[in-house]
């Protein structure tokens, strides 16, 4: 069965994506602790990141610093904080987003209460970030679509 995140992945439920590789692809959580909140998450369906090969997570642990660097200058961030908790659902994903103090590293800040038109802006400025930091081959065509370009 699939999880969500592949379903997502795939198109089944909409998703807001940022950055698309072979590998991984990043979208925005419906569920933010920050505005530009992102998820790095891998094709492939591993349930932790302790059951990734290590291939796999250098190459998620790369796009999570390239993601942490679009949050940062996106947002004026002065860090982007990276979380790893993987209880909700069981597919790898890192929390990558802009971060100001550590009330950014606790999940019990998430809203889930952000309308949509939120999330889309905040995606877009990611977006236009990877761009402007020379990562625009990986930005997708269509925000609302993992496809490569």
């Amino acid at each position: 069965m699939s999880t969500l995140f592949t379903k997502i992945i795939n198109g089944d439920i909409p998703g807001r994506f940022a950055w698309a590789d072979d590998t991984c692809v990043v979208f925005a959580t419906i569920a933010p602790i920050t505005d530009g909140h992102m998820l790095v998450v891998p094709r492939a369906e591993v349930p932790k990141f302790t059951a990734a090969d290590d291939a796999l997570l250098d190459h998620l642990m790369n796009v999570a610093k390239v993601i942490g660097q679009a949050c940062e200058q996106a947002f004026d961030s002065p860090r982007a904080a990276l979380l790893i908790g993987g209880f909700e659902i069981e597919h790898l994903h890192m929390h990558v987003l802009p971060a100001w103090g550590e009330a950014e590293l606790s999940f019990s800040n998430a809203r889930d209460d952000v309308p949509g038109e939120e999330l889309d802006a905040a995606t877009e400025r990611v977006r236009a970030a990877l761009r402007d930091l020379g990562f625009g081959a990986h930005v997708p065509p269509a925000m609302d679509s993992a496809a490569l370009a």
